[in-house]
């Protein structure tokens, strides 16, 4: 495997995981260095120390025998080294010590033979393999094995557990610490980030957002409010122009539909008052796609029931639609902005086709609605060009029977202001599919 890909998948993708990684990597690392050296250093200087002793403690028990060579001398030297030393002494005469190693611990028994080697002039064996309870040594004298095992703490100390014990405990302490401190600086990163989640889908800021933590945080946070602001202004004053303008409009065309109600019927007037007619379906789309639904409050809304109530007046209409919600779904949005986005691509697919087929759902994190024809479709060069105010294809479209060619561009204008999109795709019933993505 690809050690990048590796690296990128068990790297923590969080920035709280990310920054305790940068916290704790280091301390991992000084750790494992202090503890290698504390090892080294000190469990070779204590483990010299203590078998320079038990070798300098059985020289004189050796030493202490040879004064002393009549038997019934050696129960009194014996007992007087097991309450000084510590040490259980036996003496197996005629045994003669084998030529095989006895499994021993490597760092401890070379200590302890390099000590036995300098103090005593006689072969020896050493078994430390149970060297925390009890280490046993074997010197061979002139006719006999003198046994001698000496207690684990002679020659094993537990500093260095203790060490690292502590070691491991001051680092827990201090994950602990620095996990508090990361996630009290990481949460007015999440708040913001869900601040700016939710205006991007068109719903309400929380009440209680404020800038925090860190000075970069809290400059964020400031920028983020103040562009809201400025957003907002602007979709206020771009409402008002346009209420404004839509005022100026209206107000000659009533003028003129009132002189051509005046005039005598002839063909030319009623192609002008066709015309005029025309001119105010225009100009009310445009203003409603430059409009928008900015003045509805995101609610919580119950999305199978408005889409239900569209259809329901379709039918009434008397399109075909074969219409299947999947249970309850349920979203944060405008629920007026979501019917009329709803309600353009039926009329787009009732108006090029015969039979409606849709479909709405949950899709993993968003709610999928599938508006399906059976018309002649658009191909697939031009699917992202509909979407563009008063563009109609002629081929595939018939410009008579057509709108004024801005039902999709206010579709995909609504479903982008929820953090949705609109998509175009094959339908498999030979028209085009609509596809309505908006997050949960």
């Amino acid at each position: 495997m690809n050690p990048a890909l590796l690296i990128k998948r068990f790297l923590p993708q969080t920035l709280f995981g990310r920054s305790l990684l940068i916290i704790v990597s280091p301390l991992i690392l000084l750790q494992i260095i202090s503890t290698h050296i504390f090892y080294d250093r000190h469990w070779d200087t204590i483990t010299r120390r203590l078998s320079s002793s038990i070798a300098g403690d059985i020289s004189m028990v050796l030493n202490t025998l040879r004064d002393n060579p009549a038997p019934e001398s050696h129960a009194e030297i014996f007992e007087r080294a097991r309450t000084t030393f510590g040490f259980l002494i036996s003496l197996e005469p005629g045994v003669i010590l084998p030529n095989k190693e006895t499994p021993t611990n490597e760092r401890i028994d070379r200590f302890l033979s390099d000590a036995l080697q300098q103090r005593i002039s006689r072969p020896f064996q050493i078994d430390t393999s149970s060297f925390k309870e009890r280490v046993i040594i074997d010197v061979q004298l002139a006719e006999a094995v003198l046994r001698i095992v000496a207690p684990g703490d002679r020659l094993f100390s537990s500093t260095t557990y203790i060490f690292i014990m502590w070691m491991v405990g001051s680092s827990l302490i201090l994950f602990a610490v620095a996990s508090i401190f990361m996630r009290n600086q990481i949460r007015p990163i999440r708040r913001l980030a869900r601040a700016v989640d939710s205006f991007g889908k068109g719903r309400p800021v929380e009440e209680d957002f404020r800038s925090g933590g860190a000075q970069e945080v809290r400059q964020a946070a400031t920028a983020f409010t103040l562009m809201r602001e400025r957003i907002h202004r602007q979709i206020r004053q771009r409402t008002d122009m346009l209420s404004g303008v839509s005022h100026d409009l209206r107000t000659p065309l009533t003028r003129m539909k009132l002189q051509l109600a005046m005039l005598t019927g002839s063909p030319e007037i009623e192609e002008l008052k066709a015309d005029v007619a025309e001119m105010e379906k225009m100009i009310e789309g445009y203003l409603t796609f430059a409009r928008g639904e900015g003045d509805e409050e995101a609610l919580e809304t119950d999305l199978s029931a408005v889409v239900e109530e569209v259809v329901t007046q379709w039918k009434r209409n008397g399109a075909v639609i074969d219409a299947h919600v999947e249970g309850r779904l349920e979203a944060w949005c405008r629920p007026n902005a979501i019917k009329r986005c709803v309600d353009n691509l039926i009329a787009n697919a009732n108006r090029y086709g015969t039979h409606i087929w849709l479909r709405a759902g949950k899709r993993s994190d968003f709610t999928e609605i599938a508006i399906d024809d059976d018309g002649p479709g658009i191909a697939e060069e031009s699917r992202e060009e509909v979407f563009r105010p008063f563009f109609r294809l002629d081929q595939s479209r018939n410009p008579e029977t057509g709108g004024t060619g801005l039902g999709l561009a206010i579709a995909r204008d609504i479903a982008r202001a929820h953090g949705g999109d609109i998509v175009m795709e094959t339908s498999p019933h030979g028209g085009l599919r609509a596809l309505v993505r908006l997050p949960l």
